[in-house]
């Protein structure tokens, strides 16, 4: 479970804007981007290179 403290803390690397996490915790978000970071062992991968792009984050 990834803890809001955290997430208070994280910023997209790309845009710098606020990110949150995925209703099953699988991705870090962010909106406007609309890239998908995965979290593997529960460590947010944050690197714009890996993210997924996708059209539309409201399903995550």
């Amino acid at each position: 479970m990834i803890k809001q403290e955290l997430l208070d803390v994280l910023a997209c690397p790309k845009c710098k804007k606020a990110v949150r996490a995925s209703k099953d915790e699988k991705f870090i978000i962010c909106d406007p981007c609309g890239l998908l970071y995965e979290i593997k062992e529960d460590i947010p991968v944050m690197l714009v290179d890996e993210a997924k792009q996708v059209e539309n984050t409201s399903g995550y």
